[in-house]
């Protein structure tokens, strides 16, 4: 029951009282007078009978003030004490209760910060001694993640019911790309989400049925292996391996070790396999598309053998037939070698590798080996090139040594220039000119410079690389270089390559105690809020009325999972609304029109958004305005939301009732929650985020655990009937 209507009930209480306590001696008194005096004190009520209603009317109004004055400072006031003791408690215990009212809630309000102190001061200390006992197991945690980031393989670690608890960052890279490819947006991966969204259940469980039968098995190594198909038509290659739950000290050995968990290690084979398959398709075009051209040739030839003595036009006839088939023949062997360059040196060990680490890698190695002054001219910082770095920093550095000796050249430098799928790679020096005849022989011989010495030539480097290496003159400025064609990386392969960014080497993406969630079978509404996965959301729009045509134009999202925001883990896109913007909203959040041009528009966004959000509880501060947005895109755009919604306002009204304002900032405030990015909607996400963690604390504190409890108590506040 709010405090207005116990209010308008108290004061209701009290006239009825005083009416009462006023009516019944009047009632004895009237009773007393004799018939005339009746009629006199009759006839002056009925003459004065207004003022006499103006002034019970006032008196009426100052009871009702001076009610609600004694009201606010003896049953309000203590109530938001009260609020406020439980908010400072569970939540934000650096808040304290302001000292203002009675003398006596300034006495009570200063006594209970006192005890606030002192208990903060055996909290902080309590803290530390936890700490100490835990900095052990954080420690062998870390280890572990930072092993897993390095790794360059996809690792992902799930529990039995297949949700995600670990993952390295070549992961996270691998799946976004595979998202990317399917849905134009989002991410396949998370803390919390099931490993199903990429593979079929029925795949993992018969590969955890095989680990199962290789543990019973002594000697059996116990490691599962499937190949499957993504949704985006990725080939992957995944090989399982259990996690085994430990058992307690004095246990006696199980017969098979119990499995809590498994660990896939996964390789995205299409592009070997696609190598493979045009290696097979050539050798094929070569085999069976050169029978017929031999066949020709043979017979001709044979026929010339034969019959030495045919005339000159059979002989001729002949002759065009060998030439003709040979010159198919050519064709052929010249398209493949064309077409399928890549494809033959597919084999050798190429990396990628970004092509200004490259350049700074030869520049170091000319000037400590040859003590060759050696500057870098030009070099694309976003150019990514696929080469084996060693032999390609000998042959160039073997370049240099001998113009070095043989042309007296004191300074080289470098220039790394894109060509579509190419790069130049320029060795320059001014001075003396190459013979190209010198150049020749300095390719086909073996390699030696600063004391090494190889016996793999220039020649070699340059065809292992499937490029190729010339002498050119620059005339303008009095200066030669030679140029290596090698291939570029394409940006998919250098995305793929990449590591985290914000120099964060080690990301924090696991989360252990998601070992002990396994029952993923249980009602939403009936699990306990602590337990639950969310997506926590806001958007920013054109303007504020969604059923007169306003837009959304951001959508900025963070994940909880296992009471943690997960700082990885974010959604935050810009939309094109493709309609005008309010001045007013502008002001608010500082989207400009010019910000949103070429943006992807709502219909492309939310299927992205869709999937990020899949298989957790929305939350959203005043979430009626941000989910009729939503709605009213469904039929537009297919995607329909149909997850469980939290609104953390009638969260608020539910554990703060008497507070007067909330707004979220005024929340935020209460709870200590710091305020970052207002009005954009990732900042505002974030904050509603910190906020519902602290709220899910005061709800548990009320009695309030499910999620269908939440739901139910927040539809009885009275902000749950405002409509957009």
């Amino acid at each position: 029951m709010s405090q207005r209507v116990k209010y308008l009930l108290a004061l209701a209480a009290f006239l009825l009282v005083v009416g009462v306590g006023l009516a019944l001696p009047g009632a004895l008194f009237w009773a007393d007078l004799k018939a005339h005096e009746q009629k006199l004190l009759s006839d002056i009520m009925t003459a004065h009978g207004g003022l006499l209603m103006l002034a019970a009317l006032l008196a009426v109004v100052a009871l009702g003030v001076a009610l609600q004055s004694v009201f606010r400072a003896y049953v309000t006031a203590p109530l938001r004490m009260t609020e406020a003791t439980r908010t400072m408690l569970e939540a934000n215990p650096d808040y304290r209760l302001p000292e203002s009212g009675t003398a006596e809630l300034r006495m009570l309000a200063r006594t209970i910060n006192q005890l606030a102190d002192e208990r903060n001061a055996l909290h902080h200390d309590v803290e530390e001694r936890v700490r100490e006992g835990r900095r052990s197991v954080e420690a062998e945690r870390n280890r572990l993640a930072a092993l897993m980031s390095e790794l360059t393989q996809s690792v992902v670690v799930c529990n039995l019911d297949g949700r995600i608890l670990l993952y390295n960052h070549r992961a996270r890279l691998q799946f976004q790309a595979m998202a990317d490819a399917a849905t134009g947006a989002g991410s396949l991966i998370g803390l919390g989400r099931s490993i199903f969204a990429v593979f079929e259940h029925n795949l993992i469980a018969h590969a955890l049925e095989q680990l199962h039968h290789r543990l019973s098995r002594a000697g059996a190594a116990p490691v599962a292996h499937f190949v499957t198909v993504t949704g985006a038509g990725q080939l992957l290659r995944v090989q399982m391996a259990p996690v085994l739950a430990g058992a307690d000290e004095g246990d006696a050995a199980p017969e098979q070790p119990a499995v809590s968990g498994y660990v896939l290690t996964i390789d995205n084979i299409t592009r070997g396999f696609e190598t493979d398959s045009a290696r097979d398709q050539l050798l094929q075009s070569l085999t069976e598309g050169s029978r017929a051209p031999l066949a020709n040739i043979r017979a001709a030839v044979e026929n010339l053998v034969a019959y030495p003595d045919m005339g000159s036009d059979e002989r001729e006839r002949f002759m065009n037939i060998v030439v003709e088939e040979v010159g198919v023949l050519s064709h052929k062997i010249d398209r493949a070698a064309s077409d399928h360059a890549g494809t033959l040196k597919a084999r050798w060990p190429l990396e990628e590798m970004l092509g200004t680490d490259l350049v700074a890698a030869l520049q170091r190695r000319i000037e400590k080996r040859l003590e060759l002054p050696c500057k870098i001219e030009e070099a694309d910082p976003d150019a990514w090139v696929n080469v084996d770095s060693f032999s390609l920093l000998q042959g160039l550095t073997y370049l240099a040594a001998r113009l070095q000796e043989g042309y007296e050249v004191r300074e080289v430098r470098l220039r790394l220039i894109p060509a579509g799928r190419m790069v130049y790679l320029d060795l320059i020096w001014s001075g003396a000119i190459v013979a190209t005849e010198t150049q020749m022989n300095w390719e086909l011989e073996p390699m030696t410079s600063g004391g090494e010495a190889t016996p793999l030539t220039l020649r070699e480097v340059v065809e292992r690389h499937g490029g190729e290496i010339w002498l050119q003159r620059d005339r303008t400025a009095h200066r030669a270089f030679f140029r290596f064609l090698i291939p570029a990386a394409s940006p998919q392969e250098a995305l793929e390559t990449g590591w985290p960014v914000h120099g964060e080497s080690r990301p924090e993406y696991y989360d252990f105690d998601l070992f002990a969630q396994t029952d993923e079978r249980r009602d939403l509404d009936d699990r306990l809020l602590s337990e639950l996965t969310y997506t926590v959301f806001d958007t920013e729009t054109t303007g504020l009325e969604p059923s007169k045509g306003d837009e959304i134009i951001q959508i900025g999202a963070v994940r909880i999972v296992n009471g943690r925001r997960l700082r990885h883990e974010n959604f935050d896109q810009l939309v094109d609304p493709r309609r005008r913007m309010a001045k007013e909203s502008v002001e608010i959040h500082g989207i400009t029109a010019e910000m949103l041009a070429g943006q992807p528009t709502i219909d492309r966004v939310l299927p992205g958004f869709h999937a990020f959000c899949a298989d957790t509880v929305l939350v959203a501060h005043n979430a009626a305005f941000d989910m009729r947005f939503l709605q009213l895109k469904e039929e537009a755009t297919g995607v329909h939301f149909t997850n469980p919604v939290l609104d953390t306002m009638l969260l608020s009204l539910v554990v703060q009732p008497n507070q007067e304002s909330h707004r979220l900032e005024a929340i935020a405030e209460r709870l200590g929650v710091n305020v970052i990015g207002r009005h954009t909607a990732l900042g505002d996400a974030i904050v509603t985020g910190e906020v519902l963690l602290k709220l899910i604390t005061l709800l548990n504190e009320r009695g309030i655990r499910t999620l269908r409890e939440a739901r139910d108590a927040a539809q009885k506040s009275y902000l749950a009937r405002v409509r957009y």
